[in-house]
């Protein structure tokens, strides 16, 4: 299968499609000549002109008035590479280097950057082959773009750097010469139009709302589980209680959980409580909020990866090549925190029911074991998920009020959107891990209910479990269950 990358709409979910099944890429027609056009249209106005032009003919950030002279442009654009690959701590995982490239790709196709139609075409190469640039995830303030990981993901376009392929890791140099390519010699403006741009934030962004989606749909899953298990009431998800405060979100999670809950014995049986915690109550107005802040982020990251984002912006059919800030990361530095925030609320209200299970309440035994003393059951699953809870509400504080300049206060407002990228890809990975802890208390719960059953698709969910997680007697060694409840909800 071929992707061809062009000017049509390019969406979240496609991109998940083509990484999630290896899909090739390869340059449209349209996409070629757009590049094509763009580079002759710069040369022609370089060697037409001695006005400088910002990261063409002059330096970098505030060396913008230190011109540079026509034969040494090239040199320029790998000095620049070079200077900027500082990138400091873990590597960004190979599933976002991969979006990374599939983006770079797309925004340089617009025919807006300037760059050579032999740069992008190794970039495919590289995404088609597995050739994955080891990028590191700290060092990019999210203005000017995000100068250091896109530094690293370019510097093996000239045989510079690392990359990863076939599982090692290796010299840049070494992979060009075993595949036979050529180093690129990049012409002017081309090393800035690799290195601006939002594609390392917008990766992490994109990976992220893949994971949020899947996230938020488990989330009311394991949460009818949870209600069924702890026997709660239906009546909180009436369409008539949510019509009158009709937020989409609220809606479509009410209608979720009573499609979930239906035909459950438990969930018909007469209840001597008259209210649930907030926690089982306010499902459809927590959840609900995480659905529509997913819908509003999605819109926006839509948007980016749609867009050309390195600077200066040539504009051939206007005669303009323009320094502006296209790069400037604020307009999704917001949004993921916004992101961050809404994740770290699904784990947060996910713990408060795991909490409810152990509780030894309403007919279920302490900590969820038969002989509670002798064993201490799931009793501590809740302090794990409560750790890691509580780390979320630090991790959700927003990078985007942040801001240090930078440059010779050149850039004297960034956007600290790749410390949100960071900060949100945590996030997405410890609020699957909490709702996978819930999962595996809720699925613990419902048997201390049997012989009355949950709905059809509860235990359909229940029995898929139960293959990979067994019901605990005594206590055993927990880490490597709640290891499986994490994978099972992968699959």
């Amino acid at each position: 299968m071929i992707h061809y990358i062009s000017a049509e709409h390019l969406s979240i979910e496609r991109v998940g499609e083509i990484i999630e099944k290896g899909i090739k890429l390869a340059l449209s027609d349209d996409a070629k000549a757009r590049i094509i056009r763009c580079r002759k249209y710069l040369d022609e106005q370089i060697a037409a002109s001695d006005v400088p032009v910002y990261g063409v003919t002059t330096g970098f950030g505030s060396l913008c008035n230190v011109k540079v002279s026509k034969d040494q442009l090239s040199q320029l654009q790998i000095n620049l590479m070079m200077s900027h690959a500082c990138g400091v701590g873990e590597r960004v995982p190979n599933e976002i280097v991969r979006i990374m490239l599939l983006l770079k790709i797309q925004s340089l196709s617009y025919g807006y950057s300037g760059s050579k139609l032999d740069t992008v075409e190794r970039l495919i190469d590289f995404f088609n082959e597995g050739v994955l640039p080891v990028v590191y995830r700290q060092g990019s303030l999210g203005a000017s773009g995000d100068l250091v990981p896109l530094a690293h993901m370019s510097l093996p376009l000239v045989g510079l750097g690392e990359v990863e392929y076939e599982g090692k890791v290796m010299p840049a140099a070494e992979l060009l010469k075993n595949k036979g390519w050529k180093p690129i010699e990049l012409a002017s403006k081309e090393g800035l139009a690799l290195l601006n741009g939002t594609q390392n934030m917008s990766s992490f962004a994109v990976w992220s709302l893949l994971q949020a989606e899947r996230l938020s749909d488990w989330a009311d899953k394991i949460a009818a589980m949870s209600l069924d298990a702890y026997d709660g009431r239906i009546e909180p998800f009436t369409e008539a209680v949510h019509l009158v405060r009709p937020h989409k979100g609220q809606l479509e999670t009410a209608a979720h959980m009573k499609e979930l809950l239906t035909g459950s014995e438990l969930i018909a049986c007469h209840k001597e409580h008259v209210q649930d915690p907030y926690s089982f109550r306010c499902v459809p107005q927590v959840h609900g909020t995480v659905k529509d802040t997913i819908r509003y982020v999605k819109s926006v990251i839509d948007t980016e990866i749609n867009s050309a984002t390195d600077n200066p912006t040539v504009c051939p059919d206007e005669d303009l090549i323009i320094s502006a800030g296209n790069f400037h990361g604020e307009p999704i530095a917001m949004p993921m925190d916004f992101l961050a925030i809404a994740l770290s609320e699904l784990a947060n209200i996910s713990e408060r029911r795991i909490y409810r299970l152990v509780s030894g309440t309403r007919g279920l035994p302490s900590f969820l074991v038969a002989n509670p003393g002798l064993n201490s059951g799931f009793m501590i699953t809740q302090y794990t998920a409560a750790s890691v809870v509580s780390l979320n509400k630090s991790l959700a504080a927003p990078s985007s009020l942040d801001s240090i300049p930078s440059c010779q206060d050149q850039e004297d407002h960034v956007s600290m959107g790749a410390n949100a990228s960071i900060k949100l890809y945590k996030v997405v990975l410890n609020t699957e891990r909490v709702l996978a802890i819930e999962l595996f208390n809720a699925a613990q719960a419902l048997e201390f209910r049997f012989p009355k059953k949950s709905s059809p698709v509860l235990m359909k969910m229940h029995e898929e479990f139960r293959k990979e997680v067994p019901f605990i007697s005594d206590d055993v060694i927990m880490y490597p269950l709640i290891e499986k409840a994490i994978q099972f909800l992968r699959k």
